[in-house]
């Protein structure tokens, strides 16, 4: 057990330190920061979206943002589409599960919002209908895919695509990136002062 714990752990590292490493991405990641910072200037607003790990990472990075990170401060409008499981459910019902997120995209959905869609493939087909609906509301869509980026690889205006293609260390380097630009946006909207 202590070798396949320490293999674990040792995978999750050279996943990070691949990242650490990839220029283009962390680039990105930078530019991603940027547009997520404007948007909020602009008044606009971020919306997650995933299934299953990927469903409750989106929850977790809205929540920071809508609740705080490092400090108190304002919180900023941002939303997880799956917490409604009314709606989710009902839409499901009504018309199919891939639709789940378009739906609620085409009613939130505003030019200049930017909408992380979240999927370690990048080919889950809910999530490929929620890009669509965005760039039909005008909104900014950033991917977040392991490292083929699957169909997203196209669809996306920025592509976050982890260097693995493991699951787990996919969503390991997800938090890490999301938890970042929601540092990055903290600070630069609600600058500390010495």
């Amino acid at each position: 057990m202590n070798i396949r714990i320490r293999q674990a752990i040792s995978d999750s590292i050279q996943a990070k330190e691949k990242l650490l490493n990839d220029t283009r991405l962390l680039e990105i990641v930078e530019q991603v920061t940027a547009v997520c910072i404007e948007a909020y200037r602009q008044d606009r607003k971020l919306l997650f979206c995933g299934n299953g790990g990927s469903a409750a990472d989106a929850q977790h990075l809205a929540a920071e943002l809508s609740g705080r990170f490092y400090y108190d401060r304002p919180p900023l409008f941002a939303e997880a589409l799956h917490v409604n499981t009314s709606f989710v459910t009902a839409v499901a019902n009504d018309y199919n599960y891939e639709a789940v997120y378009a739906r609620m995209i085409h009613a939130a959905g505003r030019p200049g919002d930017v909408l992380f869609a979240i999927s370690t493939s990048g080919n889950s087909p809910n999530i490929l209908k929620a890009i669509e609906a965005a760039k039909e509301c005008g909104m900014i869509v950033v991917g977040m895919t392991g490292e083929s980026g699957g169909q997203m690889r196209d669809r996306c205006d920025y592509l976050l695509n982890m260097p693995s293609s493991d699951t787990p260390r996919v969503q390991e380097c997800h938090m890490l990136v999301g938890h970042t630009i929601c540092e990055l946006i903290e600070g630069a909207l609600f600058p500390r002062t010495p």
